[in-house]
């Protein structure tokens, strides 16, 4: 593949030393490039602007010019701004205006030849200059293109040739971060004048499931040309190991010459064997080789069928599929094959065999990785069609090129044996309109066919939550599909759905959405709880119980799934955080990343990829939630869970046992036999009848759980799941109290020229301390550092920076080269209290934030009321903690004696039932001694509240609730 180590970069370019104005170093090219070379090095970047205005290329002498080498994403370096030109939706980075430069010579031994420059990807809306002509443009940012530059090119060795490319992404471009610029590969292609045309390989292996019964397997080549009437095609299939399994001759015959090879017990590319081959093909002049090109494929053959689901060579399979959007974090969207490997060799461990490019064409990379792990894809063409979704997507151009970009979409893929699925959409408005929607859709279908009739088509679509009325638009694009990806429907839609079109395979393109932040744990007891506003602590319950209206629960998504022999499979949404749509938060700075994933944008397991593990894989396997054994009270009870696919879990505590859960082990309607507890859930109120009313029931007429539950009070020291099967233990998750930070854990994980460095802020045990916070800054020598990340969706550090505080204990910085690479942390065991000014536990909603204490305004005020709207499954929930806190802090020690709370009593808001009263000594919140509290009788009037003086710089308030919500208007201390 191009796209590879195993290419030669031939052509290089000077760069630019740091601070000076110079003229761009002419690239030489000493010899003749082989027929595809990298042209990713040697480039030059200048940022105009980043409001995407338009404006001419800079002076070549401009200080605005720095060098850069591809792939190449400007935005993930810009630092974190709420202004007119960023939304949350793209994680409040900029996009703009940047223009890329590359000089370069071309030796005499090209002249006569045809050279192109492609590009695997631009974000977006490009324009390519050649020797100071325009030679191409390309709008979508997510497909890949080539353009000519034979006629303008000086193939005299001397002449330089320039290259400049403008990028223009205006923000909002896409729904989620898409990154700006050359941030794709991008190759320099040599060829004859007879040669194979670009894509021009298309293998398949017909017939596939009768003819390995026979001990064979055909493999059908078509090869496309241009100008080589009287040549000679040589077309050769290669195994694994590179030996010739077959061989053949043919005159080429018209622009696209059949080829049929027979290969002799062929192995099979599956998800647990991803074996693949190779067609060489040959082109050959009067006996000359004018054009060679490798395609990698293999044999295997897929089946959905309707009643019985998805199966990989005649095998029956779920897809274990996740939603990925295309970020690698903090490298942004620049395309790295390591970066991309990591992140699925991540979701390969969760159990994934199925990936959706959501929502948007992949890059060869993600084809190679899924190729190379066996992992199948949904390839997906478009977020948007004629009628946009925000203000510069693609509907902006749609009309004009969609057939050539859903052309490029399978072209670019049609060889993969790991795609399984073409997808023309997701969630698309028009797809509602039979005037719009309909003709698009027939359109892009037969788009699709024409280049390639052996896969299924498809699109992912929100509008079939109820069953289409017969002859609207919904169906009559899916008549015309082959299946449909339902987006977040409840299992009786489902059903419905498979009753009216029985013809039609159904699947979960988006499934779940529910949202947390790894470290985050809150009502426990609830279907649904309230996230947190509180400034620094803004995050997501990780009890599997936050929910958008849209949203359910992953277990009910796995259960759905589970019980249903017809359904195909689904794909999580998401199987990682990614950059940008920070739901539940809705235009709230810094909070700048999404809560979707199982695994957040660092790589680091979130407690949903622990729930999905213990589904989608058989190596037994325990974990325990919460992560945190350390930031509780003495004796405070804690809803402990555990996920397991071993049938019993004894949980014990300092070496007791504090009792034995276990599953049931059940059997679907279909035979498949299952682990659930058996037990009322209260998550599906469409469930009316039956023995579990309002409890998603299995049509085997049971209900239940996924997880075991034990309520333990805290002690400190070590909990410890065993997980059991038969009686014997195959597994266990130790959790174990922590002390004060002490320092800094370093392990690496090399994936190609990337290391990615994950620091673990450990105890003098080394014990991870999982609440650390502490300010990391990352000294490489020998390397290059390219982001620091930790996961915390909340946070306005710049991707690029060398410092990260760790988040809930951890941080990882991304390293090229063979570096050296150490932590410094300045009063790293240092106790924080806390910042200064106004701090709470929780608050309900973005204008009840603590500060809103100190204000000096009775009409604003902190308050921990929240409420989660009614989803279609679950009804609203509006419920109060059983206790939250806030505190005040200052700079430097002041005495204080008393503090006047002013709560606002009426309605949903009433007094606490109690309040304790602690002040930091430095080390530690303490009790205050002589505590007395004077209730106030009205609303917003003071309860006066005085103590023993004390001299600190924070007071905290624990309220334990009576019942109801607090709400504080001010709080005054002296």
């Amino acid at each position: 593949m191009s796209f590879t180590s195993r290419l030669l970069a031939l052509l290089s370019a000077g760069l630019l030393a740091a601070g000076t104005v110079s003229a761009p170093a002419v690239a030489a090219v000493p010899a003749a490039p082989p027929r595809s070379s990298d042209f990713d090095s040697g480039w030059q970047f200048s940022l105009v602007n980043t409001t995407g205005a338009d404006a001419p290329e800079p002076a070549p002498g401009d200080r605005s010019w720095r060098p850069v080498t591809l792939p190449h994403d400007w935005s993930i370096g810009l630092d974190p701004v709420q202004n007119a030109t960023t939304t949350a939706g793209t994680g409040f980075l900029p996009g703009g205006l940047g223009w890329y430069r590359k000089t370069f010579t071309l030796p005499r031994s090209l002249a006569g030849k045809q050279l192109s420059i492609e590009f695997d990807g631009v974000y977006m809306d490009s324009t390519v200059y050649f020797n100071g002509q325009a030679v191409g443009s390309h709008a979508y940012g997510y497909t890949g293109f080539a353009v000519d530059l034979t006629a303008l090119a000086h193939t005299d060795g001397h002449a330089p040739n320039t290259l400049d490319v403008k990028v223009r992404n205006q923000v909002p471009s896409s729904r989620w971060y898409s990154g700006s610029g050359i941030y794709r590969d991008v190759h320099l292609v040599v060829t004859d004048p007879a040669h194979i045309t670009r894509h021009g390989t298309y293998v398949t292996t017909p017939d596939l499931a009768n003819t390995v019964k026979a001990g064979y397997g055909t493999v059908h080549v078509d090869t496309t040309t241009t100008g080589a009437a009287g040549a000679t095609l040589t077309t050769t299939v290669r195994d694994a190991r590179g030996r010739a399994m077959a061989t053949r001759s043919v005159p080429v015959s018209g622009d696209t010459t059949g080829t049929d090879l027979r290969v002799a017990h062929p192995a099979l590319w599956s998800t647990d064997s991803p074996v693949r081959y190779t067609v060489d093909s040959q082109l050959s002049v009067r006996g000359k080789v004018v054009d060679s090109v490798s395609t990698p494929f293999g044999f295997r053959w897929t089946t959905f069928d309707p009643q019985h689901g998805f199966f990989l060579n005649g095998r029956a399979m779920k897809l274990q599929g996740v939603n990925l959007h295309h970020d690698l974090g903090a490298l942004g969207s620049a395309t790295d094959y390591g970066a991309v490997l990591r992140q699925l060799e991540i979701m390969k461990s969760m159990g994934v065999n199925a990936l959706r490019t959501s929502h948007n064409p992949p890059s060869p990379q993600v084809i190679e990785a899924c190729e190379q792990l066996g992992i199948v894809m949904m390839v997906e063409a478009f977020d948007t069609w004629r009628t946009p979704k925000v203000q510069y997507d693609y509907g902006r151009f749609f009309d004009a090129d969609s057939d050539a970009d859903i052309a490029e979409m399978v072209n670019s893929a049609k060889n993969s044996p790991a795609v399984v699925l073409w997808s023309i959409g997701n969630e698309i408005p028009d797809s509602t309109s039979v005037s719009i929607g309909v003709p698009i859709a027939r359109r892009l279908i037969a788009d699709v066919r024409a280049l390639d009739p052996t896969r299924p088509i498809v699109m992912g679509s929100d509008k079939y939550r109820s069953v289409p009325a017969d002859g609207s638009a919904q169906d009559q694009i899916l008549r015309m599909l082959d299946g449909i990806g339902l987006n977040y429907n409840t299992a009786a839609s489902v059903d419905a759905l498979h009753a009216k079109y029985p013809d039609k395979f159904l699947f979960e393109s988006e499934s779940s959405s529910e949202t947390s932040t790894r470290g985050v744990y809150d009502s426990p007891d609830q279907l649904n709880s309230g996230e947190n506003y509180t400034p620094g602590k803004r995050g997501a319950s990780s009890y599997d119980n936050n929910l958008a209206s849209w949203t359910y629960s992953g277990e009910y998504g796995l259960k759905k799934d589970r019980d249903r022999e017809y359904f195909a499979g689904q794909f999580l949404w998401s199987g990682m955080d990614y950059l940008g749509e920070p739901t539940p938060y809705d235009n709230v700075f810094p909070v700048k990343s999404s809560f979707f994933g199982a695994v957040d944008t660092a790589g680091f397991a979130k407690d949903q990829y622990w729930l999905f593990r213990s589904q989608w894989t058989t190596d037994p396997m325990v974990h325990l939630l919460p992560m945190d054994w350390t930031d509780h009270k003495p004796g405070e009870p804690v809803t402990v869970w555990a996920y397991s696919n071993a049938d019993t879990v004894e949980l014990f505590l300092n070496g007791k046992s504090l009792g034995t859960r276990s599953f049931d082990t059940k059997t679907t309607t279909y035979g498949k036999r299952y682990l659930e507890t058996t037990e009322a859930t209260g998550d599906d109120k469409t469930v009316t009848s039956g023995p579990y009313p309002g409890s998603y029931t299995s049509p085997n007429g049971s209900a239940g759980h996924l997880h075991l539950t034990w309520t333990v009070p805290f002690a400190p020291g070590e909990l410890v799941a065993v997980a059991k099967r038969g009686g014997k233990e195959v597994s266990r998750d130790v959790l174990t109290t922590a002390g004060r930070p002490d320092h800094v854990r370093l392990s690496t994980q090399r994936y190609g020229s990337l290391s990615f460095v994950t620091a673990d802020v450990v105890d003098a045990r080394g014990v991870l301390v999982p609440d650390a916070a502490n300010e990391l800054t990352f000294h490489v020598s020998g390397g290059q550092l390219l982001g620091t990340d930790n996961g915390q969706q909340e946070s306005a550090e710049n991707y690029q920076s060398r410092s990260r505080a760790a988040f809930h204990g951890k941080a990882l910085a991304i390293v090229r080269g063979d570096a050296r690479v150490t932590v410094t942390s300045p009063g790293l065991g240092a106790p924080d209290p806390g910042p200064v000014g106004a701090d709470a536990s929780f608050s309900g909603a973005a204008d009840t934030v603590p500060a809103a204490m100190l204000d000096g305004d009775l009409a604003t005020g902190w308050s921990n009321y929240y409420r989660k709207d009614p989803t279609a499954l679950l009804p609203a929930v509006s419920r109060p903690h059983a206790s939250d806190w806030v505190s005040v802090g200052w700079s430097a020690p002041r005495p204080v004696s008393s503090a006047d709370l002013l709560f606002t009593t009426g309605g949903m808001n009433g007094l606490p039932s109690a309040i304790a009263v602690s002040y930091w000594d430095g080390r530690r919140y303490v009790p205050v001694r002589d505590l007395r509290v004077t209730w106030a009788t009205a609303s917003n009037s003071p309860t006066h509240v005085t103590f023993a003086p004390v001299s600190t710089t924070r007071l905290r308030f624990d309220l334990t609730s009576g019942g109801t919500f607090l709400r504080i208007a001010e709080l005054e201390s002296s």
